[in-house]
C-alpha cells in the first residue's frame, strides 16, 4: 500500500475518507474547546499527513495552547505534514519520524488532553487493538479525549472497541452513526492515567488491505 497517494481520497469531498475527515476535524474542534484553560498537550499515533489536526490547528481559539506530537513512519507523509506546520507557522506541533508503535515517541507528552487514534485500529489486528486501547490508559490524561476511528465493515469491531474502552475507565461521549460508511468514535478518560512505560511496542502496523487478504484466505 502507498500510503502517500492513498491520502488522495481525503480530497474527494464525497469519499468516505472525505467525509470521515470533516467529522473528526469538527469532534477535535469541539474538544480543544471544551477543554479547561491552560496548555492541552495533543499527541497523534500514525499520524499520516496530520490532516485531523492541522485542518482544525490554524483557525481555533485554542491554537496557542496547543503543544503536540505527531508520530508516522511513512517519510512523504512526514515531509508533507512538516510542509503544512512550517507554512502555518505551527511551532508548537512537533512532526516525529518514526514508528507509531513504539511508546518511546509519547515520551514528555502524556498523559495528553487530546489522543488521536484515527486511522489505526482498522489497520492492526484484532487482538492488538485491544492492546492500544489499555495503553491509551497510559497516553490520555484524566479528563482528556481519545478520538479514535474503524471502519463498519463485517465482522464489525466498532462496538467491542467501546466495552474495551469503557471498561478502562472511558466514558462514551459520540459515536458515528453505524450506516454513516465510517465510525468515528469520542471516548473521555475518567480514570486516573497509568505511567508511561517507554520501550514497549503497542501494535504491529499491519494494513487494512493485508488483513483484508487474510480474511479472503479464510
Amino acid at each position: 500500500m502507498d500510503w502517500h497517494v492513498w491520502h488522495g481520497d481525503y480530497d474527494l469531498p464525497d469519499s468516505s475518507l472525505g467525509r470521515r475527515l470533516r467529522v473528526v476535524q469538527e469532534r477535535i474542534g469541539l474538544a480543544l474547546q471544551a477543554s479547561p484553560p491552560g496548555p492541552l498537550r495533543v499527541v497523534s499515533i500514525c499520524a499520516g499527513q496530520g490532516r485531523d489536526l492541522l485542518g482544525v490547528l490554524p483557525d481555533h481559539p485554542r491554537r496557542g495552547d496547543v503543544m503536540a506530537r505527531l508520530v508516522e513512519l511513512d517519510p512523504r507523509n512526514v515531509a508533507e505534514s512538516r510542509r503544512v506546520v512550517t507554512s502555518l507557522g505551527l511551532d508548537q506541533v512537533e512532526i516525529v519520524a518514526g514508528d507509531a508503535a513504539v511508546t518511546d515517541h509519547y515520551e514528555g507528552m502524556t498523559p495528553a488532553e487530546l489522543v488521536l487514534a484515527c486511522g489505526v485500529f482498522g489497520n492492526i489486528t484484532d487482538d492488538d487493538v485491544e492492546r492500544v486501547v489499555g495503553f491509551c490508559t497510559q497516553l490520555c490524561a484524566k479528563g482528556g479525549v481519545l478520538v479514535w476511528t474503524r471502519h463498519r465493515k463485517q465482522p464489525d469491531l466498532f462496538p467491542q472497541v467501546c466495552r474495551w474502552l469503557e471498561e478502562r475507565g472511558f466514558t462514551r461521549e459520540w459515536l458515528s452513526e453505524p450506516d454513516a460508511g465510517f465510525g468515528v468514535g469520542v471516548h473521555r478518560f475518567t480514570d486516573r492515567p497509568q505511567p508511561l512505560i517507554p520501550g514497549k511496542r503497542m501494535f504491529t502496523f499491519v494494513g487494512y488491505d493485508v488483513l483484508a487478504q487474510r480474511g479472503s484466505a479464510e
